[in-house]
């Protein structure tokens, strides 16, 4: 880790990094899914024990039809208690490099955009690599979306059905985003892009020449993207479902919004998509925050004040999405 690296941390996020961790990182060993998993859990089990109520949320855990021949997948239904008329639709998809993370992971951000957005929020628990590698996690993400659609009880106003996710849920939404639209089936109204997981070339391991970053280093990445592919990434035959940077067409892609901090290691690869949307003519909006690593908002610094912009902001651009 480099000195410049650790000096250009934001003050607040530097001090629960200082406390909680040494300085050279840790980043989840995810060559070791199992590890990693339990690992990944703890980090759930902590925000839960964290989670502030949240009043006027009611959640459901459903089961839903998987691909043919697949399991059922879990999903869970957020809706605001006093409904009225046809909602805005969200499908929310968990990070966890494409290995890990559950359900609970982002729970409290899907009851707070439940709110925000006085919408319909579905997030669903995809199956994961590298035990289901591409593009068995994108399909699970298009059938719950799909679902999310279908169903008249939930009164989703069908023109206004959004995706979004963290990390590795945010390249799911991205090439959700791509999916939609190629297939026709679902027109999407926005994209919400944080911190997102969107290019397999981004894996060079660390190196004098090739720095690391805190919290998500370049060897998870590597992993990450390993057990999601099948085989090493950065080779020609990746598809741009599965890593979206590499798309070439990005016209007619719901509008985006994408957030993530500086010393990210995903910051680079996101300025460049964010450039190539907005190239093709799709309305894109993005945040950069200054002096924090991937995931900063979550389990890391959820209490730091460039933390609660990022939600704030977050929030705000979902609520002006979902009231059209």
């Amino acid at each position: 880790m480099s000195k410049n690296y650790i000096e250009r941390l934001d003050p607040e996020v530097a001090e629960v990094i200082k406390k909680s961790m040494n300085q050279s990182g840790p980043g989840m060993d995810l060559s070791k899914p199992s590890e990693a998993r339990v690992l990944s859990d703890k980090m759930s089990a902590a925000l839960v024990s964290q989670r502030a109520e949240v009043k006027g949320v009611i959640t459901e855990d459903r089961k839903i039809p998987g691909l043919p021949g697949a399991p059922e997948l879990t999903v869970r239904v957020y809706q605001i208690e006093k409904k009225a008329g046809l909602r805005p639709g969200f499908l929310w998809i968990h990070g966890g490099g494409y290995v890990v993370g559950d359900l609970e992971l982002d729970d409290p951000l899907c009851r707070q955009l439940t709110l925000a957005g006085e919408c319909v929020v579905v997030s669903v628990n995809y199956r994961l690599a590298p035990e289901h590698p591409y593009p068995i996690p994108l399909e699970d993400c298009y059938v719950a979306l799909k679902w999310m659609a279908a169903q008249d009880e939930l009164q989703i106003d069908r023109s206004r059905i959004c995706v979004g996710g963290a990390s590795a849920g945010g390249g799911l939404s991205a090439a959700l985003a791509l999916l939609a639209r190629d297939r026709g089936e679902i027109k999407l109204a926005w994209q919400l892009l944080l911190y997102p997981m969107i290019d397999d070339r981004n894996t060079e391991l660390p190196s004098e020449t090739v720095p690391n970053t805190l919290v998500w280093t370049r060897e998870s990445n590597y992993w990450g993207w390993r057990a999601y592919l099948g085989h090493e990434p950065g080779t020609k035959d990746v598809e741009s479902y599965a890593s979206p940077a590499r798309a070439e067409n990005l016209e007619g892609v719901a509008p985006a919004f994408i957030g993530t901090g500086d010393l990210d290691l995903f910051a680079e690869e996101s300025f460049y998509y964010a450039a190539k949307l907005v190239a093709a003519g799709v309305p894109t909006e993005v945040h950069v925050y200054p002096g924090v690593p991937h995931g900063f908002d979550g389990i890391l610094a959820p209490q730091a004040e460039i933390s609660k912009k990022f939600r704030n902001d977050t929030l705000w651009a979902f609520k002006r999405i979902c009231k059209g």
